[in-house]
């Protein structure tokens, strides 16, 4: 696009699948990119996402371009479905595959029914402890700076809903459960609290949010659906009313 040619007006929706090592803002980036918008000045076209997704999981991520960006706080706050997978047999400082793992002796593996009750224990509002290395601020440092520093902060719990957990397979070490939750809950949390509650090791060494309120991997374009580029047809529409704007 030239500086003589209109801004290209895009609103709506895109769920995307957002594949294995990418981070949600390298997905922004893509969009943005295939939508033909500026990333500065008059021009720039408007894309944020609905909630972040670590390099290490997949899945949905709502991406909203132009005026659909006024929707991001209430699609942040929709419920949302992982399918998660849990390596009991050790831990990590991370919770998840990224750091190394600290094998965990276990002389006795837990049972299916076990592995249930500790589950319902992390079932309705809880209160959960958030990973050392997220990107919850404390003291005006985001956790994960201050870990990869070899800091430790002393992160707060938070409360947060966890509406089911359904146990979909368990063959020891590896234990594969779907999570719907809402806003804020860390599923690197309940793999490391599982852990505990059972006194085994617990990280998560999967992750792949399929849903987040009614937009579904079903309805996902991947980053190669991209390649042709975006056209207002290819969006979602907006939700209907903004309490903040009165639309």
């Amino acid at each position: 696009m030239t500086a003589e040619q209109p801004r290209i007006r895009l609103n709506g929706l895109l769920v995307i699948d957002k594949p294995l090592g990418w981070s949600s803002m390298t997905v922004v980036r893509k969009v943005r990119g295939a939508a033909g918008g500026r990333v500065k000045g008059p021009n720039k076209l408007k894309v944020g996402h609905a909630g972040t997704l670590d390099p290490l999981a997949t899945g949905v991520l709502v991406v909203c371009l132009g005026k659909a960006t006024r929707f991001v706080d209430r699609l942040m706050g929709q419920g949302k479905v992982y399918d998660a997978v849990i390596d009991l047999s050790a831990s990590t400082a991370s919770d998840d595959a990224e750091m190394p793992r600290q094998e965990v002796e276990v002389d006795q593996p837990p049972t299916a029914d076990q592995i249930d009750m500790a589950l319902l224990k992390q079932t309705g509002l809880i209160e959960q402890v958030p990973p050392n290395f997220s990107a919850v601020h404390v003291d005006g440092k985001r956790a994960y700076k201050a870990a990869r520093q070899g800091e430790t902060l002393e992160l707060k719990s938070r409360r947060v809903r966890v509406d089911a957990i359904e146990r979909l397979s368990y063959a020891w070490p590896r234990l594969e459960l779907r999570i719907t939750c809402g806003k804020g809950t860390y599923i690197r949390s309940i793999a490391r609290d599982l852990g505990k509650l059972l006194g085994t090791g617990g990280h998560l060494t999967a992750l792949r949010r399929t849903a987040v309120g009614g937009y579904t991997i079903d309805r996902a374009f991947t980053v190669d659906d991209l390649a042709n580029g975006l056209t207002q047809e290819d969006l979602l529409p907006m939700p209907i009313g903004d309490t903040r704007d009165g639309v």
